[in-house]
């Protein structure tokens, strides 16, 4: 048998030339071919394992779930770059701005839509930097808790359906619950969906947008001077109108129609891509340069994201060919035994790489090869990717390393105090490990939805 330690050797030398800053998809395929012939040459690796590679690039790229893909990204883009989003920031801060902490609820739930169509943490926090912080500053919001606030709900797109973050989690999960079933002897295998993590999500996506509203209102209760009412004009109530209600009814009409069963993930991410291009049009923010612009940044994210999963896909077959798979099953087995030990050991690690990792890289590198294995103790599917697409939003928010932090930084002005940015997201990461907590210990909220749809 070959030794598994090898495989947690080239895992460890991806994380390293990952934290160095080199390509995330040429570093797991380049990484892992490197490997496979030197291991070759030294005689503990057997090539038939690349013999399966076309295969898996091909089903990937065939992949009829991961369509939705491009296509949310498509929603997004337009949303963003055609000022939808921002004319959502505006009236939905002249709908509540004029209490305390009215500015900070407008700029959660309008997140919320945001981080939901988009599905980028990266995208969703710079956006709400540049538009809102600004903003939030002016009403005389202290820093720390605007920009808590903004990297807060920009990572709610990891949790809030329908997010890109769970389409590709979807996925793998499936598979990973596949594997599990024929482990345990289970011809017939049951199957869990994109959708049904969606509906899986839903509950717990708004009560943690419930959990930073109280938050916020209750900062600015017991401490007024830091999130005072924000000094506006005259309500327009046609503007409120035409900025707040077709935006809502497309996320709407998208998430609806796949709760009910209307559709598909990859037929409502169609009809989202479609519906956003039309609401652009009708607000007169659609010409050939930007929809050139909205065209090429859709075909940049897009290509990544498939650069990598093909990454992933050689990473994981070396990986497997080194016994890595056969090693980390028989550690959880024989030396921790326990599921509930299992779980927590595999979230610290998912939690700890969230600094250095992209959601993606730990959905396709890590998962796959603890999945099966957790999935094989008794562990609901629909919980286990909601815990796990939960962590992830946790440890992006983290300092002093979480993604969130940096992307925030790079766009706030020089006022805006680093150590500030650290101190206002510290009570959002305890509300987010709190959360944790509750879905831990009342797996229904989770499981319940999934199971009446």
């Amino acid at each position: 048998m070959i030794d598994g330690q090898l495989a947690l050797v080239l895992f460890a030398a991806v994380c390293l030339l990952l934290m160095l800053g080199f390509p995330v998809a040429f570093t797991l395929a380049g990484t892992a071919l490197v490997a496979a012939a030197l291991g070759t040459i030294a005689g503990v690796f057997d090539p038939s394992y690349l013999a399966a590679l076309p295969g898996r690039m091909f089903g990937t790229m065939g992949n009829e779930t991961l369509i939705a893909v491009p296509l949310f990204i498509l929603m997004g883009t337009i949303l963003e770059r055609a000022k939808i989003a921002e004319d959502l920031l505006t009236n939905m801060a002249t709908l509540f701005g004029r209490r305390p902490g009215g500015l900070g609820v407008s700029v959660v739930l309008v997140g919320a839509l945001l981080a939901a169509s988009t599905g980028i943490v990266g995208a969703t926090v710079v956006t709400m930097g540049l538009l809102s912080l600004p903003t939030m500053l002016r009403a005389g919001y202290s820093p720390a808790l605007a920009s808590g606030t903004i990297c807060a709900t920009g990572t709610l797109g990891q949790i809030i359906p329908p997010s890109i973050a769970l389409v590709l989690l979807g996925d793998i999960i499936s598979s990973a619950y596949q594997q599990a079933q024929l482990k345990l002897g289970v011809i017939n295998t049951l199957t869990v969906s994109v959708g049904d993590l969606f509906v899986g999500a839903l509950l717990p996506g708004v009560l943690l947008v419930g959990l930073y509203i109280v938050f916020i209102i209750g900062s600015a209760t017991l401490f007024p001077s830091i999130a005072p009412p924000a000094k506006q004009g005259q309500l327009n109530f046609k503007a409120l109108f035409n900025g707040l209600i077709p935006p809502l009814l497309l996320m709407a009409l998208v998430l609806g129609s796949i709760l009910v069963g209307a559709a598909t993930p990859t037929e409502a991410a169609g009809v989202g891509a479609m519906g956003a291009l039309l609401l652009a049009a009708v607000k007169g923010q659609i010409d050939r340069p930007r929809l050139r612009e909205i065209g090429l940044s859709t075909l940049r994210i897009t290509s990544m994201v498939f650069m990598i999963l093909i990454g992933a896909a050689v990473f994981s077959l070396v990986f497997r060919g080194f016994g890595g798979d056969q090693f980390i099953e028989s550690f959880f087995q024989e030396r921790v035994g326990h599921p509930g030990m299992a779980l927590l050991i595999v979230m610290v690690t998912i939690f700890l790489l969230g600094f250095i990792l992209d959601f993606i890289e730990i959905t396709f590198v890590v998962v796959p090869i603890v999945g099966p294995i957790l999935l094989a103790m008794g562990f609901d599917p629909i919980w286990l990717g909601i815990m796990i697409a939960l962590n992830l939003q946790t440890s992006f928010l983290t300092p002093p390393f979480g993604f969130a932090l940096f992307y925030l930084r790079g766009v706030a002005p020089e006022s805006v105090q680093t150590t500030a940015i650290y101190k206002g997201v510290i009570p959002f990461v305890v509300i987010q490990l709190g959360l944790l907590a509750i879905l831990w210990r009342w797996p229904a909220l989770v499981t319940w939805l999934p199971s009446v749809l």
